[in-house]
């Protein structure tokens, strides 16, 4: 089994994704999460020369590093700049540069105006330097990509240049996100057939989505590391995911590195809370969606084989598999999700359960487990033999310019009554058109509302449930009713006709 090196880029190109920055103090804690959770071989943590805040950011990680025996882990980007990148990244106390040098032809003359003689002279200048004051020097080879397709022989001649200098890793970068996966394993094979007692790192960018193919061609070539950035950040289009390319590595190429996985999806969510860049929920290994079935016939079928179930399992990741609830789950998916609850329910009371969620579903809602209590909650506790007040049907408007309209339907004790209201909002209007019926219709009193509250049930999710809990004073004594429903004024009207219920005992 082949070993592959990680290193990871979060921290200094996952920072060049627009609008992210991260604090001194959050740069600490990932890189503590990267090496110290993840275990990931290498991190690169900033560019050289940037600002006091990144300097500042740089110290405290190399501080805690060295402490901790990181420090050897820890790599900063400089630049061929004489002494300057070399005694900023000492000051730091970072003991490795990662070296940007010009890795095309193009880039060398349209840049900086040199030859390739002129350039290896400054490069050398700077590693020899470097090497002087303690750091260990890697290389980027800036532009490696188009210099494979437009100038090999340049970037052949760099590499035999620098050959003998001490650089302990050369790292090869699709700067641009050009290359395919059969260029790449033919430009990779290149390096390594030339120069195979060195050590190649390959850097994906995502520009045409085949970061991860090309990461996989990389490795078939004969890469020893590769780069990543957690949930894919960097420029542009972003880097190759952290979380993709360990699975990739593993189970289709049945590499081995460091990597404890099943840190991957607390890391995954500590850096989305911090660079403020949301994970997409169908995002493969850290989606949200991404290990949860929704259609019934597959959780029918993992029900009797595992039949919908591949190599990446979601425990692997910190992970657990979700039946979701819809109008497609069917029963199977109810079933399980019950199960799992410890939850007994008859045939009827599952049917009525069932109703509700596929109601849900025609909503284009989506429930999760944690929200199945509160519907087995809220249903059986409806349609009951002992039921006095019922809802019959209502409706309610709202207009520009106009008061919301409210006109419903209420059937109490088997009696039915019809009464419209307006009101300043639409369950005011509601509560208007229900209190017309109690004290013109009946003759009685009819509560007062003293709060109103909505909230998502604990467990649940945003776009699926709310709850709405209502306080109402009724004869010198508090009275406290919840609704759930999707939507927020039927959760308050749910809670207002399980207060009349209550109520109607007393009469």
């Amino acid at each position: 089994m082949k070993t592959i090196e990680i290193m990871d880029t979060t921290l200094r190109d996952g920072e060049q994704t627009s609008g992210v920055s991260f604090m001194p103090h959050e740069k600490l804690i990932i890189a503590r999460a990267l090496l110290q959770n993840l275990r990931v071989d290498r991190i690169e943590v900033a560019s050289a020369r940037v600002s006091d805040g990144e300097m500042e950011a740089v110290r405290s990680i190399c501080r805690w590093a060295r402490q901790a025996g990181y420090l050897q882990k820890v790599e900063v980007l400089g630049f061929v700049d004489g002494h300057t990148s070399v005694d900023w990244i000492v000051e730091s106390g970072c003991r490795c540069i990662n070296l940007l040098c010009k890795g095309s032809q193009k880039h060398c003359e349209g840049q900086l105006k040199k030859t390739l003689s002129e350039h290896v002279q400054d490069i050398l200048a700077t590693v020899a330097y470097a090497t002087e004051r303690g750091l260990a020097v890697n290389v980027y080879l800036e532009d490696w990509s188009n210099g494979m397709k437009d100038s090999p022989q340049y970037v052949f001649a760099l590499v035999e240049a620098l050959h003998h200098s001490g650089i302990r890793r050369f790292m090869l970068p699709d700067t641009l996100g050009i290359l395919n996966p059969l260029d790449l394993i033919s430009f990779m094979r290149q390096m390594v057939k030339r120069f195979p007692e060195l050590h190649f790192d390959f850097h994906a960018h995502n520009d045409y989505d085949l970061a991860i193919s090309n990461v996989l061609a990389a490795v078939l070539g004969g890469a020893a590391g590769i780069h990543t950035s957690v949930n894919g950040l960097g420029e542009r289009a972003g880097n190759a995911p952290l979380a993709s390319v360990q699975a990739i590595l593993r189970d289709q190429f049945h590499a081995h590195t460091g990597i404890d996985e099943s840190r991957l999806n607390e890391v995954s969510r500590l850096v989305e809370s911090y660079s403020g860049i949301a994970i997409p929920p169908n995002q493969p290994i850290t989606g949200e969606n991404v290990f949860t079935q929704v259609a019934g016939v597959h959780a029918d079928g993992d029900n009797k084989a595992g039949l919908y179930q591949n190599a990446l399992l979601p425990e692997r990741f910190g992970r657990k598999r979700e039946y979701a609830l819809g109008k497609n789950s069917g029963k199977a998916n109810i079933l399980r999700n019950l199960e799992e609850l410890g939850l007994e329910l008859t045939p009827e009371q599952t049917r009525r359960v069932t109703q509700r969620i596929i109601e849900l579903g025609d909503k284009k809602e989506l429930v999760t487990q944690d929200d199945l209590p509160f519907i087995v909650n809220d249903v059986l506790k409806h349609g009951t033999a002992d039921e006095h007040v019922r809802l019959l049907s209502y409706v309610v408007t709202t207009a520009y310019g106009l008061k919301p309209l409210a006109s419903l339907r209420l059937e109490v004790n088997g009696q039915t009554y019809e009464e419209s209201a307006q009101g300043d909002g639409q369950f005011d209007a509601f509560v208007r058109a229900i209190r017309h019926i109690y004290k013109n219709r009946l003759g009685r009193r009819f509560p007062w509302l003293t709060n109103y509250s909505v909230s998502i049930p604990p467990g649940g999710r945003t776009d699926a449930f709310v709850q709405t809990t209502i306080t109402w004073n009724w004869d010198n004594r508090t009275i406290r009713t919840r609704g759930f429903d999707a939507d927020q004024t039927e959760a308050a009207i749910k809670a207002t006709i399980k207060m009349l219920n209550l109520i109607e005992q007393d009469y």
